[in-house]
């Protein structure tokens, strides 16, 4: 279990500077749009083409997330970075090898995912409004460090369900999760930890993963019903062939190409995947929350997908490639739409009762009135034991004595029948004899 495998590799901050001024050369102005070159007097903030692509610069007109926490649940929030000066309101370690406040970045081979997923999703620009910035840059984070792989002590689904519960408790109304299992099914220790974030009103997002990394198809946790999986797009508004994953559980796309993010040590980087994809969707979602503080969780992510604009090469909606649409922050703040009751991506605690039958609740207690039944009499006394060979009074009474009665009658009838028949022999005989003359 390990966050997705973006194709980066780590350069020296002067290349990085060179690929940021590149991108800032090709940058189309809107998803899905030709790309033109987008005249800036700062080459960073002309690389995030994801700003002007998802109309997130318009949504800031109405707001920039302010009164509103993210949970980054990943490697880790670096502290050096000044794009989180500020940002990051707590933070906690789940996986016995961080520290407590859940700063330190952890594991050997990307320790820095964390840091540039939180940037992208509410990293703060510099004091002059330059450089790189976040989709909700006044949200605050929350950093939850994990330990991905065999070098953690915690099992990595107990450090999962950990953090979800830890992030709701300390005032988090949105949860990313940029990472998969390669598995349909998760742990049943998550059912409870996305529950209680559902009960919470708290809005989960998660990556859907990525096929250039070995990630054949959606998995846990993009699979649980009722958390808003986002899928990733090119600057055309195009899947992505490697940096995402296909599948029916995606609710949302966003650019998962070319992305932008912070390391620990504040140099600026290239990267791809729905791990930068998802970020930009929890900072949307983080919009969303902080221009309408009083909608609950189920009619923000109604928000969020019904807004979404159509992909062209979309063929229903939802789409196995794009779910329903592109995201639109800008939309998604300013739209009016009915109210919905319940989750539009699922119910977590129906599927629970359809799936975990060794769950279902117990049969309540008997409520009707007990029939009281009267004793039944005594029993007979047992009669005194005799020989089965003498016959008793009931014997006689019920047996013998009817037997003999209708005995004797037949007797005494077979007999006159059988004496007449002699006589009447007798008689011819005697005919015989003395015939007529």
């Amino acid at each position: 279990m390990t966050p997705p495998k973006t194709p980066h590799r780590r350069a020296p901050r002067l290349r990085a500077v060179v690929a940021v001024l590149m991108l800032a050369l090709v940058a189309p102005l809107a998803i899905g749009a030709t790309p033109t070159p987008t005249p800036s007097a700062d080459p960073v903030r002309a690389a995030e083409y994801w700003i002007d692509g998802a109309h997130i610069d318009t949504a800031w007109k109405t707001t920039r997330g302010a009164g509103v926490t993210i949970a980054i649940i990943d490697t880790g929030i670096a502290k050096g970075p000044a794009q989180f000066d500020g940002a990051v309101a707590d933070g906690t370690d789940v996986s016995g090898i961080g520290t407590d406040d859940g700063r330190t970045p952890l594991g050997p081979l990307d320790s820095d995912h964390g840091s540039r997923v939180a940037s992208l999703a509410a990293g703060r620009p510099n004091v002059d409004g330059t450089g790189m910035i976040g989709v909700a840059p006044e949200a605050k984070l929350l950093s939850v460090s994990l330990g991905f792989g065999t070098t953690a002590p915690v099992p990595f689904a107990q450090q999962v369900a950990e953090g979800m519960k830890w992030a709701v408790d300390h005032g988090a109304k949105v949860i990313n999760l940029s990472f998969t299992t390669n598995t349909l099914e998760w742990d049943r220790s998550w059912d409870d930890a996305f529950l209680y974030a559902f009960q919470h009103d708290v809005v989960v997002v998660v990556a859907a993963g990525n096929r250039g990394s070995g990630t054949a198809m959606v998995g846990a946790p993009a699979t649980i019903p009722g958390v808003l999986a986002v899928g990733g797009v090119d600057q055309h508004g195009v899947a992505s062939r490697a940096a995402s994953t296909q599948g029916i559980s995606i609710a949302v796309s966003a650019p998962s190409e070319s992305l932008l993010g912070v390391d620990a040590n504040g140099a600026i980087e290239t990267w791809n995947g729905t791990s930068g994809a998802a970020p930009i969707v929890a900072g949307v979602v983080a919009l969303v929350r902080a221009a309408h503080p009083d909608m609950d969780a189920n009619n923000v992510i109604n928000q969020i997908i019904q807004t979404a604009r159509p992909a062209v090469q979309a063929t229903g909606r939802p789409d196995p490639l794009y779910g329903y649409g592109l995201i639109d922050a800008a939309a998604a703040v300013s739209a009016s739409l009915p109210p919905v009751d319940q989750n539009p991506l699922g119910d977590l605690s129906a599927w629970i009762r359809l799936h975990r039958r060794a769950q279902a609740p117990q049969a309540s207690a008997p409520t009707s009135t007990p029939v009281a039944i009267p004793p039944l009499p005594p029993a007979d006394a047992p009669a005194k034991a005799t020989s089965p060979l003498i016959p008793s009074a009931d014997s006689l009474l019920y047996g013998t004595l009817p037997l003999v009665a209708l005995t004797v009658p037949g007797i005494l009838i077979a007999l006159g029948v059988t004496a007449a028949a002699r006589r009447i022999r007798s008689a011819r005989a005697s005919a015989r004899q003395n015939p007529d003359d």
